[in-house]
């Protein structure tokens, strides 16, 4: 961008912290390259939306969409929680995980929860403040002011302050900071893209920091928060945790190198690239469901009378493709006893394989489904 000054360091006595500038102004671009990838974005982001809007019954996937970024966002900041283990209900999670397992179950609310949000509230720090409670709850930052922004100084990297990699702006300067952002965000006096505005707002909020933790997750919920509020995707199907996790170095790169030294250009190349290669990667997925859909349908006409309960058991595995029998005869309505020999046909058909290894309480997975998030 030009003429980019990103702020100041400024002297707090033991330590400096860094004032950015704010961001609700007029851009100047005057970068071909971020010309021809924002082109580019913007047509693989159109490739992505068409399917959502075109598959059918979208939503039965999406929670699957939101799982893998649940995970993923959560593994950046250090939780050790991977996709099978999510999808367990709690009773059957090891105890030295359930905590690592509840940051992820709250990821996958707090962004369910945003999406609905959006009905009733604008994009606004009201609506951050509402995802960050619900991002907290009962985990291990419950007592760092859920849902408020910080009262007293953070730092990333480092033991302590003085030998941290990056200290944010000082909490006082946190009011003005946030609402320069919202004003930003709903700014349509000033022609800006929205590819390029949700870049420049989530290298903003990043430099904020305004909570005591979660600012990470909750930052990368954001972009996908305002690529649907805006109306560039339908529904909420492109999450960039993934591509930050494959690409960690550069993202926290990037970043400092906008703040140090003024290079914002770098950051939204970066981002856009994110948008463009998770975007093609979700357009593989949903060419991947589409295709197992059709081998199972086929499968399940095999099955005879068995075909109606099989076709409901399926599209609840779409959901949620970790199940046992009890959750099976609920879903289809018929006894355990008839589940147990609906789940003996689904492992025939090689839809279904049993992973606990004849445990008493048996769970079955969705193989072919899992390993295309996987």
């Amino acid at each position: 961008m030009k003429n980019f000054k990103s702020g100041k360091y400024v002297n707090q006595g033991t330590y400096k912290c860094f004032i950015p500038n704010l961001i609700n102004k007029k851009w100047m671009l005057d970068d071909m390259e971020i010309i021809s990838l924002l082109s580019k974005a913007d047509r693989m982001l159109g490739r992505l939306d068409m399917y959502s809007e075109h598959i059918p019954n979208i939503d039965l996937f999406i929670s699957m969409h939101i799982m893998k970024e649940a995970t993923q966002s959560s593994k950046i900041e250090g939780t050790q929680t991977n996709m099978e283990e999510a999808l367990l209900s709690k009773e059957d999670v090891p105890l030295d995980k359930r905590d690592d397992w509840t940051e992820v179950q709250n990821y996958i609310s707090a962004m369910n929860n945003a999406i609905e949000m959006l009905n009733d509230l604008p994009f606004s720090c009201r609506l951050i403040r509402n995802v960050h409670k619900i991002l907290l709850e009962g985990v291990r930052g419950k007592h760092k002011q859920p849902g408020e922004f910080r009262k007293s100084q953070n730092w990333i990297g480092g033991s302590n302050i003085n030998d941290a990699i990056f200290v944010p702006p000082v909490c006082t300067s946190i009011p003005e900071l946030m609402e320069d952002l919202e004003k930003f965000v709903h700014n349509d006096h000033i022609y800006f893209p929205e590819l390029l505005k949700i870049a420049i707002i989530h290298y903003q909020f990043e430099t904020i920091h305004p909570f005591l933790d979660g600012n990470g997750r909750i930052g990368r919920l954001l972009i996908t928060l305002y690529l649907v509020d805006k109306g560039i995707l339908k529904r909420p199907v492109l999450y960039l945790s993934d591509y930050i996790e494959k690409h960690r170095n550069s993202y926290y790169n990037t970043l400092m190198n906008a703040r140090n030294e003024n290079k914002i250009n770098d950051w939204i190349k970066f981002f856009l690239k994110g948008i463009i290669d998770t975007a093609e990667n979700g357009v593989k997925t949903f060419e991947k469901i589409l295709i197992l859909q059709k081998e199972n349908e086929n499968k399940i006409q095999t099955l005879g009378i068995r075909s109606t309960n099989a076709l409901k058991v399926i599209n609840e595995l779409y959901k949620r493709p970790i199940t046992d029998a009890g959750s099976i005869a609920k879903v289809a309505n018929i006894s355990l006893v008839s589940a147990y020999k609906l789940i003996s046909e689904l492992q025939r058909i090689e839809i279904l394989k049993e992973i606990t290894g004849g445990r008493r309480k048996r769970i079955y997975i969705f193989r072919d489904y899992m390993d295309i998030f996987n």
